[in-house]
């Protein structure tokens, strides 16, 4: 069983989309960010830089593994299954090397993009261009990747489960779609897999007003 630390934001969806690939039974534990349940001491004994996702892995060989940063969780846990992540070669150095663009590439413009578009409590024209324009670049890159191609790195890997749900935020971000047609259709195909379409659903169950206390999420460490 894994216990798994979740919002329902990008960096969550990738590790819900990997569990319900890889068919591993696991628990949502909500932290609500925006009513700060990631500075619970219990949360921050798992996950030290108060962030989701971060995940208790209680079958883990050797031990339960306490794992925080989505990169790592969706390369430890798809090395320990030995799916979505190429052994050797190639192939594996092509799906790390995307996994790691979305990590320090896609995924901090896009939220930054977010922030000064969407939440700031000042519109600053510089930085809202400034992030706009770079996503619209990191776009432009990944559409590129997609042609010819159904899959970023070839064959479906983490880093599709990385990437996607990113670019699924795509008019938040203000993107000109009709610029990324390759990304369109990758937005499709990705959005048609069943284990996808459940990890989005995972999300919905959950009263996101809600906020834990240190008690409450005491209590539920406690039942795994």
């Amino acid at each position: 069983m894994i216990d798994l630390f979740y919002a329902p934001t990008p960096n969550g969806h990738k590790i819900t989309i990997l569990l319900e690939e890889l068919g591993l039974p696991y628990r949502i534990i909500p932290i609500n960010i925006r009513k700060n349940d990631q500075f619970l001491p219990s949360f921050l004994a798992t996950a030290p830089n108060n962030r989701i996702p971060a995940i208790t892995d209680h079958d883990f060989p050797g031990g339960p593994l306490h794992l925080m940063e989505s990169g790592a969780i969706l390369t430890v846990e798809a090395e320990l299954h030995g799916k979505f992540l190429p052994a050797t070669g190639h192939a594996r150095a092509q799906v790390l090397q995307w996994l790691n663009w979305q990590m320090g590439g896609l995924g901090p413009m896009a939220g930054q993009n977010h922030h000064f578009n969407q939440f700031a409590p000042e519109k600053i024209p510089y930085a809202m261009k400034r992030y706009t324009d770079e996503t619209a670049r990191l776009y432009g890159v990944l559409n590129r990747q997609l042609e010819g191609r159904d899959y970023v790195a070839g064959d479906y890997s983490i880093a599709d489960m990385a990437i996607y749900p990113w670019v699924f935020l795509h008019e938040r971000q203000l993107m000109d779609m009709t610029q990324f047609p390759n990304i369109l259709a990758y937005l499709e195909r990705m959005a048609a897999r069943p284990a996808v379409q459940r990890a989005y659903a995972e999300g919905a169950k959950f009263d996101w007003d809600a906020s834990l206390t240190e008690e409450r999420l005491q209590t539920l460490l406690k039942q795994a």
